[in-house]
């Protein structure tokens, strides 16, 4: 499947001697020559690649990685799937944890540097927002704090003027999802208290309807004149 994705660090189509096939866990099916039947409980929608229905790129990386033991390997399809624009970190990390494979080192080496990697083109993805659809500059990767008070948090842009604040949401979907999830919501509770405006955006929405998501931060910037002046906070960079 990878290699039909057009993967340079997958092996070449005609070099592969193998070819697994995914069918449902009751099916009474054997492998035969070339082909290898690979049972699993939950059959992933397949994506027609050259005519022939292939699973998705995030299952696929999880089933090739299964199987890999060298870390620079792994690190390599990862790191492509994401720079490449196959799919988002958080797809691949979910298919990881259901294949059981966060428990080697090895693939949570590599799950560390996608996930870097998946926010370095966010963030790349932000800026030529901002650029493209002429919205005003923001200061970057800025922490607020109250003055001689306490930390507010990390932004990844903030409008002072207009006390509008933009988060790239990059969390991870494991395990402690739902204390980042908290995490995030107390840090947005806090500043929407301030006066604050805080516009989530994640890569996925970056990635797909960048316009939209200029629009919404737009309508942000400009509702800012119908509220009361939000309080007054001490912006540091991060």
């Amino acid at each position: 499947a990878l290699a039909l994705y057009g993967f340079t660090s997958a092996p070449p189509l005609p070099s592969l001697n193998r070819i697994d096939v995914l069918v449902p866990r009751l099916r009474r099916l054997r492998s035969t020559g070339c082909v290898r039947v690979l049972r699993t409980p939950t059959l992933p929608t397949p994506a027609a690649v050259m005519g022939l229905p292939v699973a998705p790129v995030p299952r696929a990386l999880a089933d090739a990685v299964a199987d890999l033991s060298d870390a620079g390997a792994v690190r390599r399809l990862l790191t492509e799937a994401v720079r490449a624009g196959h799919c988002e970190p958080g797809a691949v990390v979910r298919e990881l944890t259901q294949a059981r494979l966060l428990s080697r080192p090895h693939v949570v080496e590599a799950v560390d540097s996608l996930l870097a990697e998946g926010r370095s083109i966010a963030e790349d993805r932000l800026y030529r927002m901002v650029e493209e659809y002429g919205l005003p500059d923001p200061v970057w990767n800025v922490d607020l704090r109250l003055p001689g008070g306490p930390h507010l948090g990390g932004l990844d842009a903030y409008w002072p003027d207009q006390a509008v604040a933009v988060e790239l949401d990059t969390r991870a979907p494991r395990q402690e999802e739902d204390a980042l999830w908290s995490e995030y919501a107390r840090k947005r509770e806090t500043l929407e208290r301030l006066g604050i405006t805080v516009v989530h955006i994640t890569p996925r929405k970056l990635r797909d309807c960048l316009e939209q998501q200029a629009s919404v931060v737009r309508t942000a910037l400009l509702a800012s004149a119908d509220r009361d002046p939000a309080a007054y906070v001490v912006v540091l960079p991060r």
